[in-house]
């Protein structure tokens, strides 16, 4: 970089660091003071729009609150937003009340109260076997596959819904692509250091931002010692620069972190159109000081009806609540999400970080893809050298130089006397207090977890419990203990292997059991991908993230390319091309195996259909595939009422009778939570593959369960008869309660194999 970039770099930057810590307040609401200082955002949900005309949708709106308020002012400083693209709805600040009140209007379906949801914090294209690719847009003529067949997915538009994105990164450069899709309705909206003309191109192609609902979640004003942000789709946080770059970054060459993971960047779609709407802000943490990525339900449902009538194919959205309960709040929560699949729209979403405990995962409605987290074939292991010359070896992101220094062990009873400055010290729990100490390294041994950090300006080293008990028997047993650590280096292939990710959430579903819950896995574990430059662990413009954020973009730009080979295909169906051709071990042959208290076989509890394989996806031979019938059979046995769905969809509907069964959603996956003696249920697929075509059953049943398919051949004769439906008799033979066994069905013609895992667990009444 020459000097006078170097110049201009250094005082944007300084720039960007003064306007961040000005602790000014821009007043949010003109007339805040006519509101009640009890009142809170609630989300008025209405259903489908009752007109096309998105004015007449907001004046409706209006009309509703003014009549409650009795005002047309108040109304008027009430409203947060009006949703008027997608569906019929409004966030509005209201008392408790007025809530109440407003939810038994004939057309409000429900009242929710505005949710605070939290972000979900180059060798990965690789490894999933979607290469070889060039160095640059001069040698395309050398890629093959999904890769070549999609033009690199060049008319594919991504949203991402997160915490904005740095214009200035190189993976947001457009070189080599061609106009803006003419089906696309977007904008790009200026904003503090966002200039929509400069910063905007055929790479971002829409740049929105909202910020209402999280300023009135913190008491009506723009607060910047709270909210340390750009007011407009700036990204001073990095996790929503990363996501997007992950899902459709250009190419940029020679990247790394600090020397390590060394190599091509780019997104799994290098020339998709990205858009980004920023839902998400850098919000000082309540304890602990520093900030967190937080999102409110008002802004990220703005975002999704802005996304549903800009045109993106695939949205992408690495956020969570946390671990979902069994709740009225937490099923409309995924509504917003429902009016975009509805539309066409595939919406992907993280399994969320509390895991690895069962009924963790999270963003569980059927409508969503939700994503695990695995690792890659990928490591970087330290070279811990002890001073009686044994020789271990950890993970890290330490990239030396060399550091020999004495040795000490803290724990949190260890006596605040005890001298450790310049040593390296070895704790067995993250919140042992090393700060202040002017310790050189730390060695932190723990449960595996897979998330590597460089513990700010500190070293960190991250061994396993048996080799932290080693080091730790060794400090004992010396007078003077020494360690030499060497720094980490890059190792792809054996022995580093597939597994699900520590932290990775966990079904069974919690709200709905016979729901498979997560549908995919994803690598999500030190992915390389753009960042902010105001992120502490950015390195020219790059860092190394884990987590089902880094994951759920990973799966994000396949589906770019797979809605680019197959535009017409439904949101079920695409799920189902990558649930159904998934890999069950790692793509070098290996098991997977999940990481938790104890290792184990991954199952579908843990990585749903297995690892994404994005080649075979392209050519899945059947999709289970599923429409609005479907999520209306869904949402009768969830429970909700005819009114309801009625309003949801914008037209008369009755449910069934008798109720539908849930087991009977064509979901790409079996699941049956209570199996007493046996139950029958059904599938329907579709034959996307050639027209004259035979399938026979492969069945591998769970233990002690017995399944029947019939017919046991599916045969596809024509064009016009490319969807038929087949039956499974599920029977236990357990006589005692058991947890749950799994298997899988498979449908092949010998080229396709077709294959949805299979869940069952025996509940024996008494």
């Amino acid at each position: 970089m020459n000097n006078s970039l170097q110049s201009s770099k250094l005082v944007l930057l300084l720039a960007i660091a003064l306007v961040l810590f000005l602790n000014t307040e821009l007043d949010f609401l003109t007339a805040a003071g006519a509101l009640d200082s009890d009142s809170k955002v609630y989300i008025v949900y209405l259903g489908e729009r009752k007109h096309d005309d998105p004015e007449l949708v907001t004046a409706s709106h209006h009309q509703m609150l003014e009549s409650l308020l009795q005002s047309k002012e108040d109304a008027q400083n009430s409203l947060i937003y009006s949703y008027q693209h997608g569906f019929s709805g409004f966030a509005a600040l209201l008392t408790s009340s007025q809530a109440k009140k407003i939810s038994e209007h004939p057309e409000v379906i429900h009242v929710i109260p505005n949710r605070i949801r939290k972000l979900k914090t180059t060798r990965a294209w690789d490894h999933l076997g979607l290469s070889p690719i060039p160095t640059s847009f001069s040698s395309l003529s050398s890629v093959k596959g999904l890769l070549h067949d999609t033009n690199l997915g060049s008319e594919a538009i991504i949203g991402v819904i997160d915490s904005g994105i740095w214009p200035e990164s190189k993976a947001v450069n457009d070189q080599g692509l061609g106009p803006i899709p003419k089906r696309w309705r977007g904008k790009c909206e200026p904003g503090e250091q966002f200039n929509a003309t400069i910063h905007c191109n055929n790479k971002l192609i829409g740049a929105r931002y909202y910020l209402n609902g999280v300023v009135a979640a913190i008491g009506g004003k723009f607060n910047r010692t709270i909210i340390q942000d750009f007011q407009s789709t700036r990204d001073a946080n990095g996790h929503g620069t990363h996501t997007a770059t992950i899902a459709g970054g250009s190419f940029v060459p020679n990247v790394s972190y600090f020397g390590l993971a060394q190599g091509l960047v780019r997104g799994g779609a290098p020339r998709a159109r990205i858009a980004s709407y920023k839902a998400c802000w850098n919000v000082m943490r309540d304890e602990g000081g520093g900030t967190d990525g937080r999102c409110t339900s008002a802004d990220m449902w703005k975002a999704f009806d802005d996304a549903i009538h800009d045109g993106v194919d695939v949205l992408s959205v690495s956020i969570g609540g946390g671990i979902p309960e069994d709740s009225e709040v937490d099923k409309l929560d995924y509504i917003a999400a429902f009016h975009a699949v509805a539309k066409g729209i595939t919406v992907v979403a993280a399994a969320g970080n509390e895991g690895p405990g069962a009924h963790t995962v999270d963003n569980v409605a059927p409508w969503l893809l939700t994503v695990a987290a695995t690792t890659l074939d990928r490591s970087f292991p330290t070279k811990i050298t002890l001073g009686n010359n044994q020789t271990l070896f950890a993970e890290s992101l330490f990239t030396g130089p060399e550091i020999s220094t004495g040795l000490a062990f803290l724990d949190s009873d260890s006596d605040d006397t005890v001298d450790v400055k310049g040593k390296t010290v070895l704790v067995f729990d993250s919140a042992t207090p090393i700060a202040g100490k002017g310790v050189a390294a730390v060695i932190l041994a723990q449960k595996p977890d897979d998330l590597l950090s460089r513990c700010n300006s500190v070293p960190c080293i991250f061994p396993d419990y048996e080799f932290g008990t080693e080091i730790l028997k060794y400090i004992r047993t010396t007078r003077s203990p020494t360690v030499r650590i060497t720094a980490a280096t890059t190792l792809t292939g054996q022995p580093a292997t597939t597994k699900v990710a520590a932290f990775s959430c966990r079904g069974p579903n919690s709200v709905s059991p016979a729901i498979l819950k997560p549908d995919i896995a994803a690598p999500g574990v030190s992915i390389l991908a753009a960042i902010s430059p105001l992120n502490p662990e950015e390195q020219n413009g790059f860092g190394l993230l884990s987590g089902t954020s880094m994951s759920t973009p990973v799966v994000s730009g396949i589906i770019a390319l797979l809605k680019s080979l197959h535009p017409k295909w439904s949101p079920a169906a695409v799920r189902s091309a990558l649930v159904t051709t998934a890999w069950r071990t790692s793509p070098s042959g290996e098991p997977i195996f999940a990481e938790g208290s104890n290792k184990k076989l991954a199952d579908p509890f843990d990585y749903g259909g297995g690892l994404v394989n994005p080649e075979k996806a392209a050519k899945p031979g059947l999709v289970y595939d599923m429409g609005i019938v479907d999520y209306i059979k869904y949402m009768c046995s969830a429970g909700y009422n005819d009114s309801s769905i009625s309003r949801v969809l914008g037209k008369k509907t009755n449910c069934p009778i008798p109720k539908p069964s849930m087991l009977d959603i064509n979901l790409p996956s079996i699941t049956i939570p209570n199996l007493e003696k046996e139950v029958t249920l059904t599938r329907t697929v579709t034959n996307v593959g050639p027209i004259k075509s035979v399938y026979r059953a492969v069945i591998e049943s769970p233990l002690g369960i017995t399944l029947t398919v019939n017919p046991t051949t599916l045969v596809f004769k024509s064009a016009a008869k490319r969807v038929l439906t087949f039956s499974v008799k599920a029977k236990t033979s357990h006589k005692v309660n058991t947890g749950y066994f799994f298997g899988s069905l498979t449908w092949s013609d010998g080229v396709h194999d077709v294959i949805i895992p299979v869940s069952v667990k025996t509940t024996i009444s008494m």
